[in-house]
C-alpha cells in the first residue's frame, strides 16, 4: 500500500496536479484501501458466523435472502439503519454518540498496521506490535464512555464488567506478545514475519500462542468469557440504551476484532503470508494469510458455540491465578533460554537472517522447555480437578470453603 501510494503521488505529480493534491489523493487512495478490506470483511463474517453456529447447534441458519442467505446481512444492515435513533434525554449527548464509533475505529486502525503482503501495507511501524496493544485498549474506552453516558445504572453495571474483564486479559497477552517481539528482536509486524522464514514462531514457543488466544478470546468478550451478553444479570449490559445502527456498530466491532485477533496471531506465530510461492505473485501471499487467519477465527466460533460462559468470579480467578502467573513464567523461562543459546553459540542472535539448519538446535531446545511446563500444567490441572470432584461428594467440604470464601 505505501508502494502504490507513493507510485500514485509521483505519476499525479508528473501529471502536472499540485504536489499537496496529489500527496492528499494518494493517501487518501490508502486509507480507503486499508480500511475497505476490514468493511466488507465484516458484512462476510457475519454470515458464516451464523452458519457456522447452525451447523454447530444443528440449526439451518440464513438461507432466504439471497443465495444461500449471503443478503442476509445486507437486509439486517438495512433494518438497523431505518431504526429509529434514540438518545436518552438524561443521557451525555457527546459521549453517549462517539462510543459508537470509537469502537468500531479501534478495529479498523488496527489494519493500518497489518502487511497482507510482502509488498502490500498500509505503513511499517516500528513499534508495530505496541501500536496493536495501544490501539485495541480504545475500545475498552468506548465500552467505559458507552455505559457512563447512558445514565443508566445497568449499562454502567455491565461496563464496569466488561472493562474489568478487559483489563485484566490485556496482561497476559501483553506477556504473550512479547515472545514473537524477543525472538525477532523487532516490534514491526513485517520483520516479525519476516524473522519466521527459517521457523514458524508458534513452534519455538506454542505456550505462548495459547496464552495469546485466550487472552484475545477474552478481550473480544466471546464464550467462555461473554460477560457482556450475560442477560440474566444485566438486562443486555452496557449497551442497553442503545438502538439502530449505534447498536449494530457495537456488534459488528465485535465481529471484525475476532477476524483481526485472527490475522494478528497468524502474523506473529504462523509466518503471515509465509507459505509456497509466496513470493511469485501477491495475491497468493495474501491467500496464506486469509487462510491461516480464518483457520483460527473458525476455531474461536467453535469456542463460542461449544463452551458454556462462566462465572465472572471464575473467569477473573482464571486470568489473575493461573494466566498472568503463566504469562510471566513461559516468557522468563524462553527469553533466559534463548539468551543462554545465543551465549554458547547453539543460537542465532538475528532470525531474520536465520535458515532452517540454524534455528534447529534452538527450535529443539525450546520446545523440550515448553513442553515440560505444558505437561507440568496438565499435572497441576488434573489435580485441581480431582480436588473438585471431591469436593462435589463431599457436602461438608464444599461448605466449608464457601465459608472461607466468604471470609
Amino acid at each position: 500500500m505505501e508502494e502504490l501510494c507513493t507510485g500514485l503521488c509521483s505519476v499525479l505529480a508528473e501529471s502536472g496536479a499540485d504536489a499537496g493534491l496529489a500527496l492528499f489523493l494518494s493517501l487518501l487512495v490508502g486509507v480507503l484501501l486499508v480500511s475497505g478490506v476490514p468493511l466488507i470483511t465484516v458484512i462476510l463474517l457475519i454470515w458464516i458466523e451464523r452458519k457456522v453456529a447452525a451447523r454447530i447447534q444443528d440449526r439451518i441458519g440464513p438461507n432466504r435472502v439471497g443465495p444461500v442467505g449471503l443478503l442476509q446481512t445486507i437486509a439486517d444492515m438495512i433494518k438497523l439503519l431505518s431504526k429509529e435513533d434514540i438518545t436518552p434525554t438524561a443521557a451525555d449527548r457527546v459521549l453517549y454518540n462517539a462510543a459508537p464509533l470509537v469502537s468500531f475505529a479501534s478495529v479498523v486502525l488496527i489494519w493500518a498496521v497489518i502487511p497482507f503482503t510482502p509488498f502490500h501495507y498500509g505503513v511499517d511501524l516500528e513499534i508495530g506490535a505496541l501500536y496493536f496493544v495501544a490501539i485495541a485498549s480504545f475500545g475498552t474506552l468506548a465500552i467505559m464512555a458507552a455505559g457512563w453516558a447512558s445514565n443508566n445504572k445497568y449499562a454502567l453495571l455491565g461496563a464496569f464488567r466488561v472493562v474489568a474483564l478487559l483489563v485484566s486479559y490485556e496482561v497476559p497477552l501483553v506477556f504473550a506478545l512479547l515472545l514473537p517481539v524477543m525472538l525477532a528482536g523487532s516490534m514491526s509486524l513485517l520483520d516479525i514475519v519476516n524473522a519466521q522464514t527459517g521457523m514458524w514462531f508458534i513452534v519455538l514457543s506454542p505456550l505462548a500462542f495459547v496464552i495469546f488466544y485466550i487472552s484475545s478470546q477474552a478481550e473480544t468478550g466471546r464464550a467462555p468469557f461473554d460477560l457482556i451478553e450475560a442477560e440474566s444479570e444485566l438486562v443486555a449490559g452496557f449497551n442497553i440504551e442503545y438502538s439502530g445502527m449505534k447498536f449494530g456498530m457495537f456488534f459488528a466491532a465485535e465481529f471484525l476484532h475476532v477476524f483481526t485477533n485472527g490475522i494478528i496471531m497468524a502474523i506473529l506465530f504462523f509466518g503471515g503470508w509465509l507459505g509456497p510461492l509466496y513470493y511469485e505473485s501477491p495475491l497468493i501471499a495474501f491467500a496464506w494469510l486469509g487462510a491461516k487467519g480464518g483457520l483460527i477465527y473458525l476455531t474461536t466460533l467453535w469456542l463460542r458455540n461449544t463452551v458454556p460462559r462462566l462465572r465472572i468470579d471464575q473467569i477473573m480467578a482464571f486470568n489473575w491465578k493461573f494466566l498472568v502467573p503463566l504469562s510471566i513464567a513461559n516468557l522468563i523461562a524462553v527469553s533466559f533460554a534463548l539468551k543462554l543459546l545465543q551465549e554458547l553459540g547453539w543460537a542465532p542472535r538475528d532470525l531474520l537472517s536465520a535458515s532452517f539448519g540454524e534455528l534447529l538446535p534452538t527450535t529443539v531446545i525450546l520446545l523440550i522447555i515448553n513442553g515440560a511446563m505444558i505437561l507440568y500444567l496438565l499435572g497441576v490441572l488434573r489435580e485441581r480437578g480431582r480436588e473438585a470432584r471431591r469436593e462435589s461428594h463431599d457436602p461438608r467440604a464444599a461448605i466449608a470453603n464457601v465459608g472461607a470464601a466468604a471470609d
